[in-house]
């Protein structure tokens, strides 16, 4: 059905039909994630099921996108029953069927066990994991399936944009976005109101302003951009429908990443379905105001998500930055002036305008309003999307919600705001989580990639990594960027391989001063985060590297050693077997050796000996 006006929307939206009174099965399938974990089998299996046991009157399964918990796909919710089963696979459907569905018991074995209460919960609102989330933006991932815009309008959805489009000027839009306090969640917290507000009144030779979503997700560990548009695509239309409007604008472009097929896939039948209902075209909803979306799929380059690089490769040019002192408000793509969010932001937009300004404004702090999600990845018990109130501390996030740290292990810093951000020791954990508070300690907000390491992580390994990175990824047009982060890059390896010198510290922090001062963008200006940030929280671990040879982590190659303890080497000969050099000689029953000039340090020996026969001796200890 095509809606031609805001009666047409509320007569379409009664007449669907209603499945409230069917009891749901939620399975988690319509993610990247999910799938890679056998998500399509588990619901294959389950259709099967309820077919064989005609059982599809009274039961309707919902193929939901991300539900945040990704450490236990997939998930099935049984919603009557209101249970949650974690890691489920196609051949536990039959029993889940009879014991849960038709009967009244729980699989115990298919419970998810709480690390931080040791106890198993069948409700997931018990869950540590869930307890102190606010999921304004994924709650509704669960509700619907992301490839229909029945169920998105069965929420609410389209009905905010039409309410807004007809009832409110575009002022009052800014008004309500500015009284909201939305910051970009794309990185640096750039007041929203602001940036929408300088667009409009930015003088256009032809009138033309465009919007971009900015959906090219680079950083390392971080995919809340994806889910978003894998399980919830049309609440981005949503959003970018009411932002064209505020703003003057009747063109606008998501640039996403190739590397995301299924987010393109349902990005584009959201698009479509949109269009075909008459949500995006030349008159939406007959109220004359015109939008279309098309979708720029960028090539994986990293720079690209900086806004000036990201709308020259919408131009098809090269993307490279520009300097800023033009401002993209007011000459962004093809010269015209241009508001550039990122997916989270969009989303939100909808939500404001649903919810409130006041009622948004009553989650978060003051000078950060609403929610922040986070991929919570690495050395953690919870992996997973987490949306959390601004303000949250990071304590709060890694240990009640994100379980701690795994094996035993002790905590010892946490990454935030992607390869750009900084490193966060254990004596900041108390630390509140919002734009300006990571900042003051030398991080950032940044997109939302939050890296937890353990007592195991070399610090100075994990800057030589981010910097690494970032050396690849820089474009090259400015010569503070190519160049800076290449010597720190080069000083980075030296130490890591036993070969730093005292003066290498001062060489460092003098060229994090020049990046941060000459940079052309922030790929370069913030490059030096992750180092600055160890060096100044770490820094007895550069001092052990540079004047001990010693890593303590023992993941330095140039630092450590394998060596085969001849005391309690059996001779199996299981480590010679898995070695790719065949640097381990000895016969059979009789102790090994490594020749050391042939050892790549792998590490395949050490995990193939059942004898702890193997260990790292670092290379300051060895006795030559």
């Amino acid at each position: 059905m095509h809606c031609n006006s805001i009666a047409d929307l509320n007569q379409y939206c009664d007449s669907l039909k209603s499945d409230s009174q069917k009891n749901q099965i939620i399975i988690s399938t319509n993610a990247t994630c999910c799938l890679l974990q056998g998500a399509r089998e588990v619901a294959d299996a389950f259709q099967e099921e309820i077919d064989r046991q005609g059982l599809a009157d009274t039961t309707q399964i919902v193929l939901s996108g991300c539900l945040g918990f990704c450490e236990i796909e997939p998930m099935v919710i049984l919603t009557d029953q209101d249970i949650l089963y974690q890691k489920v696979k196609a051949k536990d459907v039959p029993q889940i069927i009879e014991k849960s569905i038709l009967g009244d018991d729980v699989i115990q074995r298919l419970l998810f066990r709480d690390p931080v209460t040791k106890k198993r919960n069948r409700n997931r609102d018990l869950m540590t994991f869930y307890q102190k989330q606010n999921r304004l933006i994924l709650g509704n991932n669960e509700r619907i399936q992301p490839t229909s815009i029945d169920d998105y309008l069965a929420i609410g959805g389209y009905q905010t944009a039409a309410k807004v489009l007809f009832e409110k000027t575009p002022e009052e839009i800014l008004d309500d976005i500015e009284k909201a306090g939305l910051r970009g969640r794309g990185g640096g917290g750039f007041p929203v109101a602001r940036k929408w507000r300088s667009c409009r009144k930015a003088e256009s030779e032809d009138g033309v302003r465009y919007v971009i979503c900015n959906a090219d997700e680079g950083d390392p560990g971080a995919y809340m951009d994806r889910s978003v548009l894998e399980g919830n695509p049309h609440s981005v239309i949503e959003g970018m429908i009411i932002g064209s409007f505020a703003v003057g604008s009747h063109e606008g472009y998501v640039y996403v990443r190739a590397e995301y097929p299924l987010a393109v896939e349902h990005l584009e039948q959201a698009i479509r379905d949109a269009e075909s209902m008459g949500f995006l075209g030349d008159n939406i909803l007959g109220g004359g105001h015109a939008f279309r979306i098309k979708i720029v799929q960028g090539a994986g380059a990293f720079v690209c998500g900086e806004s000036t690089a990201l709308m020259a490769s919408i131009e098809g040019r090269v993307g490279r930055p520009r300097a800023k002192y033009v401002h993209t408000v007011e000459k962004g793509l093809n010269q015209r002036p241009t508001v550039l969010n990122n997916v989270e932001t969009w989303a939100n937009v909808a939500r404001i305008m649903q919810i409130g300004a006041d009622e948004f404004r009553r989650i978060g702090t003051e000078g950060s309003p609403g929610t922040k999600i986070f991929s919570l990845v690495g050395k953690i018990s919870n992996t997973g999307l987490v949306e959390v109130p601004m303000g949250i501390t990071l304590r709060e996030i890694i240990f009640d919600i994100g379980g701690g740290i795994p094996n035993g292990r002790e905590f010892k810093a946490v990454q935030t705001g992607g390869p750009s951000g900084g490193c966060i020791p254990e004596e900041l954990l108390d630390l509140p989580v919002d734009f300006d508070e990571l900042t003051k300690v030398g991080s950032m907000m940044g997109s939302g990639g939050m890296i937890v390491m353990d007592e195991d992580t070399c610090m100075v390994d994990v800057a030589r990594y981010f910097t690494s990175f970032l050396k690849g990824e820089s474009c090259g047009k400015c010569v503070a960027c190519r160049e800076g982060v290449a010597r720190l890059s080069e000083i980075l390896e030296r130490i890591c391989a036993g070969e730093g010198i005292e003066e290498d510290i001062d060489t460092i922090k003098e060229l994090g001063e020049y990046l941060a001062d000459s940079s052309l963008c922030a790929l370069g200006s913030t490059a030096a985060n992750p180092v600055m940030t160890t060096l100044k929280y770490f820094k007895h671990e550069y001092d052990e590297h540079i004047q001990d040879g010693y890593c303590r982590s023992g993941v330095c190659k140039g630092l450590f050693q394998y060596e085969i303890d001849p005391e309690a080497c059996t001779g199996c000969a299981a480590c010679s077997k898995v070695c790719p050099t065949e640097a381990i000689l000895g016969e059979r029953k009789e102790p090994h050796e490594i020749q050391q000039d042939l050892c790549i340090k792998c590490g395949e020996c050490y995990k193939a000996c059942k004898f702890d026969a193997i260990a790292k001796a670092h290379v300051s200890e060895v006795v030559v």
